[in-house]
């Protein structure tokens, strides 16, 4: 599959102190995000991960998946993902990623949606392995999603993007230094949703964790 990206107009918002945030809502042609969609769909293993807060075990509300480079592990609200090689799909996204911003990847998380119930809370990707300035490329496939971020001292306004099927949305700067973000649950009917969040990961932090 060829995957094919868009020209349009790139919705930017500068966050204080110095982060950013780039929404392209149609970053992925509309055939090229809906073939997208259904490979990962049905070709990617996923898993049903557990979280512990408060003291207790809970499965995660969403299904996850993590590829990447060889030995890249992945740690983040107590659990730990070794990551499975690139699939070809995954590999295409990567290298049209670098072109559209510079960037070389070597890992991506992916959630699926199922419903409106399933979500992610507040957080931040601040782990030290992503580095103090990590660079995180969202790529959104299927029902859209509304995507929250606030301060993490919860002063200030918040900012709510709603996720469109074939967007991208970077995130870079400072932000995650100082701010977190959330997909909630909504209680409207929703189809399915895929994300994938692109990062890269300092093998050498790794190491010291």
């Amino acid at each position: 599959m060829k995957l094919k990206s868009t020209n349009r107009e790139v919705y930017v918002k500068t966050v204080e102190p110095n982060g950013f945030v780039e929404y392209d809502r149609c970053w992925l042609e509309p055939a090229t995000a809906d073939s997208l969609f259904d490979d990962l769909r049905k070709t990617v293993q996923w898993q049903t991960r557990t979280i512990k807060m408060f003291g207790k075990v809970f499965d995660q509300p969403r299904l996850i998946a993590f590829h990447g480079d060889p030995a890249i592990r992945y740690r983040y609200s107590g659990g730990c993902y070794e990551a499975v090689g690139w699939n070809p799909q995954l590999d295409e996204l990567r290298q049209m990623l670098l072109v559209r911003c510079g960037q070389r990847f070597n890992c991506v998380l992916l959630n699926l949606y199922r419903d409106g119930s399933d979500s992610m809370g507040w957080h931040a990707d601040d782990e030290p392995e992503l580095g103090s300035h990590p660079v995180i490329a969202s790529v959104s496939l299927g029902a859209v999603r509304r995507f929250v971020l606030r301060r993490k001292n919860r002063t200030g306004s918040t900012l709510a993007l709603d996720l469109e099927h074939g967007s991208l949305t970077l995130m870079h700067g400072d932000l995650q230094q100082h701010w977190q973000h959330q997909v909630p649950k909504t209680r409207r009917p929703v189809a399915e949703r895929i994300n994938l969040t692109f990062r890269s990961i300092d093998p050498g932090l790794i190491k010291s964790r």
